[in-house]
């Protein structure tokens, strides 16, 4: 074994070691901040049931309006979710403790695996919560063991993507309260899908947004797979999104990570 080849098993080591001890950091920190977990936990469940009860008799959707809301509710639950990832990670970038990591033989790139998969971590106990009050109030997916488990793998591509996207701008954002705003902007991109209502039903300039932005596809994957609907070529557009956000929020963290701590 060549002295190159047992050195890069070293770094690749204590990265893997680095990592586990800032996800731990991260669910830790996750647990002593009770107020914006327990908000990311009940504020989705409280919109779908405002959806469902005071706006879903109003809905026509073809069916059962709680059936075609949950896709649209849990992607708005892990845009909540990485919202609070961006304010991690710009409250790292800006309290000074970076700093305090760089002067420890600790791999960089730690740093923002451990604020991903906390926030990975975060999403599947707040979408189990919104999957089981979803149940509670009505929903009845038809999918079975393989549409259920491809259904996990959709969510799990997209929750992974949309929190190193919301770790990218944490790193580009200056202050806490600039970060926060991205929350904004993932809460936004629902509305403007197939989320709560079909595109049709929507203006012509809302209309062409909704048919061709990330979430739709994304949702309407979800929808087919739980409910049985039309799935088409969806799926290979929600799998195309969730990579090219996952890629180009890999190669970007990276890059600002070392600008910011050069």
């Amino acid at each position: 074994m060549s002295t190159t080849t047992t050195a890069t098993r070293a770094r690749v080591a204590d990265t893997v070691l680095d990592s586990r001890v800032m996800i731990r950091r991260g669910l830790t920190r996750s647990m002593r901040d009770p107020e914006a977990f327990f908000t990311a936990l009940t504020l989705p469940v409280a919109l779908m049931l405002l959806f469902v009860y005071v706006f879903g008799g109003a809905m026509s959707t073809g069916g059962s309006y709680v059936d075609y809301v949950v896709p649209g509710i849990i992607l708005l639950c892990a845009g909540f979710g990485a919202g609070t990832t961006a304010v991690a990670v710009a409250d790292d970038m800006t309290n000074g403790i970076v700093d305090r990591f760089r002067s420890m033989p600790i791999a960089a790139g730690s740093v923002v695996v451990g604020h991903v998969v906390a926030s990975v971590a975060r999403n599947a106990i707040a979408t189990t919560l919104v999957i089981a009050v979803a149940l509670l109030i009505g929903w009845r997916p038809s999918a079975g063991p393989l549409e259920w488990f491809a259904a996990i793998g959709i969510l799990a591509a997209f929750v992974l993507a949309i929190s190193w996207l919301a770790a990218t701008v944490g790193l580009l954002a200056r202050s806490k309260d600039a970060a926060n705003a991205f929350t904004m902007v993932l809460a936004f991109l629902p509305y403007v899908s197939t989320a709560f209502v079909p595109a049709d039903t929507l203006p012509a300039a809302l209309r062409g947004f909704a048919e061709h932005q990330p979430m739709t596809p994304i949702i309407e994957t979800l929808r087919g797979l739980w409910m049985g609907t039309e799935i088409g070529d969806q799926a290979w557009w929600a799998l195309g999104w969730c990579t090219l956000i996952l890629v180009a929020s890999t190669v970007a963290s990276a890059r600002l990570f070392r600008r910011r701590t050069s």
